[in-house]
């Protein structure tokens, strides 16, 4: 009897050490993975970034060197965020069914391999065609990029996370600026082109380093009818808004868009409470952090997404600078948002969510209410430069806490969809203040002027009297801006106590 004692305690002993060090390789695991993920989303968000904020800044010598129209020219920039906002829910349900690893190596490849062809565009068509593709690509690393962060790290650090992931977004719309007025300098193919070594590398550290941590869903389908319904319907109206200052709102595709938009976007929330695998799982919302944290990231990103696309039109085609200095220029407006976005995160693990993000919303709020009545031909730069450093305190302040809020609410089977739909919102966003800030400045500008701003052939600048019609177009486009923060504000300060 003491013989079997002793060897079920000797049995006892031996298992247990080996599920103490079991224990400790997978808390060492662990450690070490969620870094190598989270360096993995970061490299994926600088890429986003530099790529967005360098095209914003080749926008004039586009229009001029591939000699297209206003409208063309703005769909260079849409058709990206609309094939990303289409992709990014499907994304996300994608690799809730295949694996988030999959997905997003998949994106970052098919981003390389696109921003290369992109270089080799001979006209807008085929630009705009290209674009659309990295959309595609965009959606996938996007879609995927905070729930790999968020399975990879523990709760209390999660804002942390999310932080050092917008710092680096802030830091590549820094040097995207830059690199933009360098790129264009030498030729606008090199904007696409500079992407591809950083593409290579990120694309191969993903495959290396991240891992499924989430069992996966299986028997899920597309919602074919979703997508269908909300293509039309936000491409209607996208078209309408766009199109309206350059060519009339009384004219047929403008109305014709609107008409399209009424029908197919209505059409489109019916047809997602009815399927049973939705595009957008509007079941979701029922938990009111989830709904007002969304609703904030929407309106968060009508108020700011076209503040530097203004700007660059403003610096090249009112002031008369070259694309290098207007990158220089905007420097502040991204740059702040390098040094605010960590130290949100920090504050996030410790402080309710509604709490910071509804400060960074009203902070946002100011600078445009400010820019939107301080700014004029003559502003020196300081004062310009001072406003934009308060936008992007704002926005720096609120993205990390907003997010993690969001991914928090729901269950981790969830999160792939869950980040899906922040950044189909959030895009949604986007598309509409380029559209609203591009149908207000060009309905105040005569056809000869609107050219030759956009098309940055000014020369050494423009007049007070000269540049008042797009001066005044400019400043309602921010004002309107400052209301979608306010009101985002609200939103954000009533999401819940806990949150």
């Amino acid at each position: 009897m003491e013989r079997t004692i002793r060897r079920q305690r000797r049995f006892f002993l031996r298992h247990r050490g080996r599920r103490e060090s079991s224990g400790k390789k997978r808390r060492l695991f662990s450690l070490e993975y969620k870094w190598s993920a989270l360096s993995c989303t970061s490299l994926g968000a600088l890429l986003a970034s530099i790529n967005g904020a360098s095209l914003i800044v080749a926008l004039p010598t586009l229009l001029r060197e591939l000699h297209t129209g206003l409208f063309a020219l703005v769909w260079v920039l849409l058709s990206y965020l609309l094939a990303q906002t289409i992709l990014t829910i499907v994304a996300g349900r994608i690799a809730d069914m295949v694996g988030r690893k999959k997905l997003y190596v998949g994106g970052f490849a098919l981003f390389t391999v696109v921003s290369l062809l992109a270089g080799f565009a001979t006209n807008a068509g085929e630009l705009i065609a290209a674009r659309t593709v990295m959309g595609a690509a965009g959606a996938f690393m996007m879609a995927n990029s905070s729930v790999i962060v968020t399975d990879a790290f523990p709760r209390r650090q999660l804002g942390q996370a999310l932080g050092i992931n917008m710092m680096m977004a802030a830091a590549g719309s820094t040097l995207g600026v830059v690199v933009g007025g360098i790129m264009t300098s030498i030729s606008w193919h090199w904007v696409f082109w500079f992407n591809v070594p950083l593409g290579v590398i990120g694309t191969i550290w993903a495959a290396v380093n991240l891992r499924e941590l989430v069992t996966l869903e299986k028997g899920q389908r597309m919602d074919l009818p979703g997508n269908a319904t909300f293509l039309i319907g936000i491409l209607g109206l996208l078209i309408g808004l766009t199109q309206g200052g350059i060519k009339g709102w009384d004219s047929p595709e403008v109305v014709g868009g609107f008409i399209a938009a009424a029908i197919f976007l209505p059409a489109f929330l019916i047809v997602e409470s009815r399927v049973k695998q939705p595009l957008l799982k509007l079941s979701l919302f029922r938990s009111r952090t989830f709904a007002f944290g969304n609703v904030s990231a929407l309106l968060n990103s009508v108020a700011r997404f076209a503040v530097m696309f203004m700007f660059v039109f403003y610096f090249i085609g009112v002031d008369g600078y070259d694309h290098l200095m207007a990158g220089i220029l905007l420097i502040p407006l991204a740059g702040v948002m390098f040094l605010v976005a960590p130290i949100s995160g920090w504050f996030a693990d410790r402080a309710h969510a509604r709490v910071v993000s509804t400060i960074g919303m009203v902070v946002t709020a100011a600078g445009l209410i400010g820019m939107g009545t301080l700014i004029g031909a003559d502003t020196p730069y300081w004062g310009i430069a001072a406003l934009m450093i308060v936008v992007g305190i704002g926005s720096g302040i609120f993205n990390s806490p907003n997010t993690r809020a969001i991914m928090n609410s729901v269950v981790p089977e969830q999160r792939g969809i869950a980040s899906g739909t922040r950044t189909f919102l959030t895009n949604i966003g986007g598309m509409l203040s380029i559209a609203l800030a591009l149908s207000i400045i060009t309905s105040a500008l005569p056809r000869q002027q609107m050219f030759k701003i956009f098309s940055g052939t000014v020369g050494h600048g423009m007049s007070a009297a000269a540049a008042a019609p797009f001066i005044s177009g400019f400043h309602e486009a921010l004002l309107v801006g400052a209301v979608a923060s306010l009101i985002g504000a609200v939103f954000s300060a009533f999401r819940g106590k806990n949150e």
